[in-house]
């Protein structure tokens, strides 16, 4: 009777390990909104990282967020580190990794705490006509096995493309005053 037990046991412990192996371990999330503005100004308005403080929702959830620098903004190698008690923001950094002038920005996002995670994010911007800019802000994220078993109860796809989505609304608010 105990072995069966154990077997059972066994086999309800082992079952969301063996699933594991068979969920996606990566997502990716882009959002795209149009600003009646220039490209020109558009594009050098997000590529200063300190410009996010007035449009990325994660750095509105804490307005007592501690905030450092390093080198100069919209320049490659410049850092934006942040630290909050907030659970939701948490601690970590950004840095610009690449720049093509007037069309697309590279970050890469070094989360710290709550959680340890490094993932690449960009935004691009391409002229519609003189005073329209199309604006995609993407985020990639991955979940190394067997953490990846959080993609069944968690969609972080809807979740990130929403605060993103946030984001470029308040980006166009700002942008088109």
């Amino acid at each position: 009777m105990i072995k069966k037990i154990l077997i059972v046991l066994a086999t309800i412990i082992a079952i969301p390990f063996i699933a594991a192996l068979f969920i996606k371990k990566s997502y990716q999330v882009e959002k795209v909104i149009v600003i009646n503005q220039p490209i020109a100004e558009v594009f050098d308005y997000v590529k200063h990282l300190k410009n996010q403080d007035n449009f990325s929702k994660w750095a509105m959830m804490d307005p007592d967020m501690q905030k450092t620098y390093q080198g100069t903004d919209a320049t490659v190698g410049f850092v934006s580190a942040w630290s909050s008690d907030n659970p939701d923001v948490g601690m970590g950094e950004q840095e610009i990794k690449a720049i093509a002038e007037g069309q697309r920005i590279d970050f890469e996002l070094r989360f710290l705490s709550p959680f340890e995670s490094t993932e690449p994010a960009y935004m691009t911007t391409e002229a519609l006509g003189d005073n329209q800019t199309e604006v995609r802000w993407g985020f990639s994220g991955h979940m190394d096995y067997p953490m990846n078993l959080m993609f069944l109860f968690i969609d972080f796809e809807t979740m990130i493309g929403a605060d993103l989505q946030q984001g470029l609304d308040t980006l166009k608010v700002v942008l088109e005053k």
